[in-house]
């Protein structure tokens, strides 16, 4: 069997790496800190996601990926040449042919700017796929079909919503509001609501344990601490699962919207099949709780989270190469 096919999703919060045979080999932040005096990396992934916010003045932690596009080129290149020694190992004598997974609403220059990095990496073949169509692939969708399929794609930078049916996208919009904008809403709604300063990686603790995005019968409780901005002294607050459906009220209602101007753009058949089966949704923002119920309130269509929402569009996109190379002795 042969590794050399690798898929990556180059994702704004992680980035994961698919090996055909293997699955998903790595999945780290996608963060790299580095020394601003030497122009030295530091640190890749999650050694470097432990050093936001608690970095001395010479060293920056950032991401060189701004909602799902480079905004940092050349980190950008050193980054995916480290993940993906790290995930083939040196040894790989072939150099590989990787997929990797961009925004449905990426420009030509962008697809391109990805593109040169992945081939500057190492790659011996390119092939760049958009999020939802890998995204529905990794659900377990088979997209070859004439059926129409909703995917909701909400990762860390950009939500791509997309119907698609033959194996390409009949409708799609992508929004830069995603998991971050989630992380942001709750920042903001800190400051606003008890003049409490907390860091990024608290506001995703509180998303992610008692975060919602639709009123639960049962109220969650979490203890937050902060820097308080008017007497600059660290404080500790209980904050509660309604009010963060307060916080990421916006966010979430523009997702919506965005799903309801894509259903009202789908051509009528499409539509039928898209109330028979649902609306798939996928990605590391879809594990917010309540979005499931939030959207067939707003839309009266079922909605169900794929089952690994984090890993689908990693397994999508490396699969995506054995379906463009027609693979059939050893698919899967």
């Amino acid at each position: 069997m042969n590794y050399s096919d690798v898929g990556i999703d180059l994702g704004t919060a992680s980035i994961l790496v698919y090996i055909k045979g293997k699955g998903v080999v790595l999945k780290e932040p996608s963060v790299v800190a580095f020394d601003r005096d030497t122009n030295k990396i530091k640190a890749i992934g999650e050694d470097a996601r432990l050093m936001i916010g608690r970095t001395p003045g010479n060293i920056v932690a950032v991401r060189p990926l701004r909602q799902g596009v480079i905004s940092n080129y050349t980190v950008t290149e050193q980054m995916m040449k480290y993940f993906i020694v790290k995930a083939m190992g040196r040894k790989s004598f072939r150099k590989p042919r990787i997929a990797v997974c961009v925004p449905s609403g990426v420009t030509e220059v962008e697809k391109k700017a990805v593109e040169d990095a992945t081939y500057q990496a190492g790659a011996r073949e390119v092939a760049i796929i958009e999020e939802p169509i890998a995204a529905a692939i990794g659900a377990g969708i088979d997209i070859s079909k004439p059926q129409g399929n909703m995917i909701v794609d909400i990762g860390g930078g950009t939500t791509d919503v997309a119907v698609i049916s033959l194996g390409g996208t009949v409708e799609s919009a992508s929004i830069k509001i995603a998991g971050d904008d989630f992380d942001e809403a709750i920042v903001r709604y800190m400051r606003r609501k008890y003049n409490l300063l907390v860091g990024d990686r608290t506001a995703e603790d509180i998303k992610i344990n008692i975060g919602t995005a639709f009123k639960r019968a049962e109220v969650d409780y979490m203890d937050v601490r902060g820097r308080n901005l008017i007497t600059g002294l660290p404080e500790t607050i209980r904050v509660s699962s309604d009010e963060t459906q307060e916080a990421l009220k916006e966010a979430t209602t523009q997702i919506l919207d965005t799903i309801c101007a894509v259903l009202e753009k789908t051509p009528p058949e499409l539509a039928g099949d898209i109330v028979d089966r649902g609306i798939v949704l996928t990605g590391g923002g879809a594990m917010l709780r309540g979005l499931e119920e939030l959207i067939e309130e707003r839309t009266h269509i079922n909605t169900m989270t794929a089952d690994e929402p984090m890993t689908c569009v990693a397994i999508g996109t490396g699969r995506y190469i054995e379906f463009l190379a027609g693979y059939n002795e050893d698919a899967g």
